[in-house]
């Protein structure tokens, strides 16, 4: 990164100047003019800097608030204003949507302090750049499987604190994605003739993803995969599950038509719960 380069340089100005003068002296005019800038530049208060890129925060200038607080970083790396600043740099990548520049800079930020006061917010702002970052189900989802992790990782962290609460609401819509995108690739399988695979996919929604709102569909998938089979009793059971849990579903009027026959109609659409019970899977 340019900033560290120019970090390095700094440093080493002590060493340079314990150098004889005899060696300074056939140094080019322009290397001085460059030392005398960085020297400057570290004269340059601390909060002065900080309240500099706070103002660009302000005006929603992110570019240059990242600019200004990677100075502080820069220029005062040991200063309690250091670790502060290198928070509030991601956060304003976060804001002008560059959520890589700031997942590098908060990746770093965790890994060398742990025991900071932000460290809670800067987990949590670690996962909301992977949540930004969540596709539709049509595409890839490796976004939202790591989206998946940071929020569980600040729910399993910071367990009763707003972040936690916060994550756990966006974990809904993670896990909902995922298993959107399970249902994608079994309904391609099935339409395909593949229906051991299909099956395979919709079961993984309906064993790990129960609490979304993709399970109803699974469910009909799973009673439309079986019956085209010729395994009834599987086809029953998993429109069982289906009818006494969503009754009020579309899934289940769907499931209904294809294994109820007219006569028995009547009976399953006044009391679906017990009409569904002689298929449900025995308990045991």
């Amino acid at each position: 990164m340019p900033f560290l380069r120019q970090f390095l340089r700094i440093s080493r100005l002590p060493l340079l100047l314990a150098v004889p003068l005899v060696a300074l002296s056939a140094c080019s005019s322009t290397e001085d003019d460059e030392d005398s800038l960085l020297t400057e530049a570290e004269t340059i208060p601390v909060e002065q800097l900080y309240n500099d890129a706070q103002e660009a925060m302000d005006k929603r200038s992110y570019k240059v608030a990242v600019e200004k607080f990677e100075q502080v970083e820069q220029q005062h790396p040991y200063s309690p204003w250091a670790n502060r600043a290198q928070v509030m740099a991601a956060y304003a990548n976060y804001q002008q949507e560059n959520y890589e520049g700031a997942i590098a800079i908060l990746q770093r930020f965790v890994r060398l302090h742990p025991g900071n006061e932000n460290i809670a917010y800067a987990y949590y702002l670690l996962a909301l750049c992977h949540y930004e970052q969540i596709t539709d189900i049509g595409r890839d989802q490796s976004k939202t499987a790591d989206a998946q992790r940071a929020l569980e990782d600040v729910v399993r962290r910071f367990p009763g604190t707003d972040y936690a609460r916060d994550a756990k609401l966006k974990l809904d819509l993670t896990v909902d994605h995922l298993a959107g995108k399970e249902l994608e690739v079994g309904r391609y399988y099935l339409v395909r003739g593949e229906t051991l695979s299909a099956i395979n996919r919709f079961r993984n929604v309906v064993d790990n993803y129960q609490t979304t709102s993709q399970v109803p569909e699974a469910l009909h998938r799973l009673t439309e995969a079986y019956l085209s089979l010729g395994v009834t009793d599987e086809a029953r059971k998993y429109a069982a599950v289906l009818g006494y849990n969503y009754p009020d579903s579309p899934w289940y009027h769907d499931s209904y038509r294809m294994l109820v026959p007219e006569s028995q109609r009547d009976a399953a659409a006044k009391d679906p719960k017990s009409f569904w019970q002689r298929w449900l899977p025995k308990k045991k």
